[in-house]
């Protein structure tokens, strides 16, 4: 049995300084979301451990150059949108808020997927035929591809709030996506610190690369 979503409050001791760091980042990187990555990552020290502890397993950082991992991302009133519901391709995943508490709205949103009923990708071959479907091409043509911003095929079941220094850590098979963009500037918009890690201890020169 294990959890799929864990909320920590205050996780940084230093939340303070990884926002006033996050301030001066540039948001320029494009992707399926609503707003901007930051171009540079920032990294958290011992932060895989950290979060190893709390899943109760041994986690790597996704640390590829193509990858959202320990990057900021910005969204604005300007960029707001639906986000795409969606999966990612990592075994963790992790929304830390930067956002002022006095700005925040919204939060991390959860959604049924109402063709199918699941809050998930099936995760075996039996409970992907019960969603209908033979193979998992399949399922990513009819859901992800062709539903992902209908929302009519969605029923929101739940959100966790944004709080500055809060932490969402979920199993990321889960359909999920942002809450809206607001502000206009770095400094009342949506920011948030990104994690994705996968299973298993990374390697000793992985770690050196990364540090």
């Amino acid at each position: 049995m294990v959890p799929h979503l864990f909320v920590i409050d205050d996780f940084l001791r230093n939340a303070d300084r990884v926002r006033e760091e996050a301030l001066t980042l540039n948001y320029s990187v494009t992707g399926h979301f609503p707003g901007l990555n930051s171009s540079e990552k920032v990294n958290i020290e011992g932060l895989d451990q950290i979060v190893s502890m709390l899943v109760r397993e041994p986690v790597q950082p996704m640390w590829a150059n193509d990858n959202s991992h320990a990057c900021c991302r910005l969204s604005l009133a300007k960029d707001d949108r639906p986000g795409r519901i969606h999966v990612d391709q990592s075994h963790w995943s992790g929304i830390l808020y930067l956002t002022r508490d006095e700005d925040c709205r919204g939060g991390t949103e959860f959604f049924r997927h109402k063709p199918t009923g699941t809050d998930r990708v099936p995760m075996d071959a039996e409970s992907l035929k019960r969603a209908g479907y033979s193979t998992y091409e399949e399922l990513q043509h009819d859901i992800i591809d062709k539903d992902a911003l209908d929302r009519s095929k969605w029923e929101h079941t739940m959100t966790v709030p944004m709080r500055f220094n809060r932490l969402v850590l979920l199993q990321p098979h889960y359909w999920h996506t942002s809450g809206p963009s607001f502000g206009d500037s770095v400094v009342n918009g949506r920011l948030v610190y990104l994690m994705f890690f996968l299973r298993g201890q990374r390697s000793s020169g992985a770690a050196a690369a990364a540090s």
